[in-house]
């Protein structure tokens, strides 16, 4: 007993002197109390201490693989045999690249309903899958802390997935928004066209938008110095307004009219429209007013954004422009004079603006250029000049170079009222105020003959149009006279030739009309033939609504266009289509009406 007490005594001695010595003997004493240990445990076989590994991990790979990124996982599973095969199959499930964050939703304790497909809001792009092209311009980081309720407002619960859904923050309710308005708008097949054309070409396109377009600030330089923009790109790429269907020309009906509302021009003039002309190859509607600006429109009712889009404008200070019109037949230039003492001329192709302000020799008979028309074969400009010398004259110049060519004077009580070229461009007929209607030839320069209208106690407009009629008086075949009394008489010019075995031509001196359209009440002011010659409008600014449209050869005014309803106004100017399929109404509020003619 006195033996094991002393024994006892000496391993605490022990003990305490190797605290002492800072425990190096006790390390070893654990490290044989492990020993014994893992002695007394059962011996594991080689797939337990695999699967001990896989699952729990061990000291020597833990810290080499702590740091380890998701892309290594795999080659993990390929070192782990045939347990990594089977489960590899499976972690493929395409979310691989999706943030955590649109992993996990908050239960809000309801559901959409499960067949509801358009309830399924897709997962928002990632910034960096977004192409470059559609990459946003700026982003505002303040979206991420905005929050918004779409349980309190009415017109926002139609984004809500579910109806116990409310509070959303800024970047997920943009995203909402935008597909809502897609849901609503899909994308239109001209710009899905858009997207599908060569990017060079998109480019090319937008230069051509960029040069046509013109500045106040460059059309109000002045009038010496006035000059536009060149629309040698708009010429150039042309063939794109072009219409990719040939229509034939429609046999129209009698008494009823199929005609069709359009859409407006968008652009409004600030005062009266004054006159409106197409051009002679492409779709473009030009239109002046007296606010000294012209408009060239494409005429594209089915264009997005806006319909019959701007091409391009030019304003000249000062100059109450009263008559516009394309230079026949290429149209590449444009005429335009207010009631002054000169005339300007725009050139498409160089963006030039020239004045021309004196006839030499002429100018004391020239105190003003407004009323003036060119030749349809383009060689001639005529206008009426302000002397009423012999009863009136007409100024006959070059087009190309505004040199005095020839005047035609006809003797009417009043001076000339109006007067039209011959669609050959080989002579003018002229109406005197009186009454008097002159058939003035360009190549033997003199009055072919002269006749007078029946009942005419004032002339005020005239036009011709219609095809197959007398070609020594331009092929021409209705004339029509409007009056200050509102009648408006039509002739067939086939009728006004009197059979003659001489060479020199005789005619009716007071020939009896076809027809006289006595609808209107106050002094005719349009008169304007389709191109086809199946349709004559005629009308008066000086009463609202005041217009009406009359069928060839029938002669009959059809009965069912316009209504009391028609949007008119006070006529100012009509335009036809060049394919007789358009017809354009300008008022003296600024507007501009288009109507389609179907049939």
């Amino acid at each position: 007993m006195s033996r094991n007490h002393s024994i006892d005594k000496m391993e605490d001695d022990d003990h305490a002197s190797s605290s002492d010595q800072g425990g190096s003997d006790f390390d070893s004493d654990e490290e044989t109390a492990q020993q014994t240990r893992k002695a007394q445990t059962i011996d594991k076989d080689s797939d337990e201490e695999e699967l001990e590994r896989f699952v729990l991990g061990d000291t020597a790979n833990f810290r080499q693989n702590l740091f380890l990124d998701e892309s290594r996982v795999d080659g993990a599973d390929d070192r782990l045999g045939g347990l990594g095969d089977k489960e590899g199959s499976d972690l493929e499930t395409g979310l691989e690249d999706v943030d955590d964050a649109d992993l996990f939703t908050f239960d809000v304790g309801g559901a959409a309903p499960s067949g509801d497909k358009a309830a399924v809001v897709p997962l928002a792009p990632k910034t960096q899958e977004i192409a470059e092209k559609d990459q946003p311009a700026w982003e505002d980081s303040d979206d991420e802390r905005l929050t918004v309720s779409l349980a309190d407002v009415s017109q926002l619960r139609k984004l809500r997935i579910s109806e116990a859904e409310d509070v959303i923050n800024g970047t997920e309710y943009t995203r909402r928004l935008r597909q809502q308005y897609l849901r609503l708008n899909p994308l239109p097949a001209w710009a899905r066209e858009a997207e599908e054309r060569p990017a060079k070409r998109r480019r090319r396109s937008s230069a051509a938008a960029s040069d046509s377009s013109i500045s106040d600030d460059e059309a109000n330089e002045g009038d010496d110095e006035a000059s536009a923009l060149p629309l040698d790109q708009f010429l150039r790429d042309a063939s794109a307004l072009k219409d990719k269907t040939s229509q034939k020309t429609k046999r129209l009906r009698p008494e009823v009219i199929d005609i069709q509302r359009s859409r407006d021009i968008p652009d409004t003039h600030k005062d009266e429209v004054t006159s409106l002309a197409f051009h002679p190859k492409y779709p473009v509607l030009l239109s002046s007013s007296t606010s000294s600006v012209l408009f060239l429109h494409h005429i594209a009712p089915t264009a997005h954004p806006t319909p019959n889009p701007l091409l391009t404008s030019v304003q000249i200070k000062q100059v109450p422009v009263r008559r516009a019109e394309f230079l026949y037949p290429t149209g590449d230039k444009i005429f335009f004079a207010g009631r002054r003492r000169y005339i300007h001329s725009w050139d498409l192709p160089t963006g030039t603006i020239q004045k021309t302000n004196k006839v030499q020799g002429h100018r004391l008979e020239q105190r003003t250029w407004e009323r003036f028309k060119l030749s349809p074969c383009g060689q001639y400009l005529a206008l009426i000049a302000s002397t009423r010398k012999g009863g009136g004259i007409i100024n006959i110049l070059n087009a190309n170079t505004m040199q005095w060519i020839a005047a035609a004077r006809l003797d009417s009580r009043g001076g000339i009222a109006d007067f039209s070229w011959w669609s050959n461009g080989h002579g003018l007929t002229i109406l005197g105020r009186g009454g008097q209607v002159g058939e003035w030839s360009m190549a033997t320069r003199r009055f072919l003959a002269i006749w007078n209208d029946e009942g005419s106690n004032g002339g005020t407009v005239m036009a011709m149009g219609g095809r197959d009629g007398p070609i020594t008086l331009g092929g021409d075949r209705w004339i029509a006279i409007g009056s200050n009394s509102g009648v408006t008489n039509i002739y067939d010019r086939q009728t006004l030739i009197l059979p003659s075995s001489d060479e020199e031509l005789e005619v009716m001196e007071r020939p009896e009309p076809t027809r006289r359209f006595m609808q209107l009440t106050t002094p005719v002011t349009v008169l304007t033939f389709s191109p086809d010659g199946q349709l004559l409008a005629f009308g008066s600014k000086h009463k609202k609504d005041a217009l009406r449209l009359a069928h060839l050869p029938s002669c009959t005014v059809y009965r069912n266009w316009p209504t009391e309803q028609t949007p008119l106004g006070r006529i100012s100017d009509v335009a036809f289509g060049r394919k007789s399929d358009l017809l354009a109404v300008g008022n003296d509020a600024g507007k501009i009406r288009l109507w389609e003619i179907r049939s």
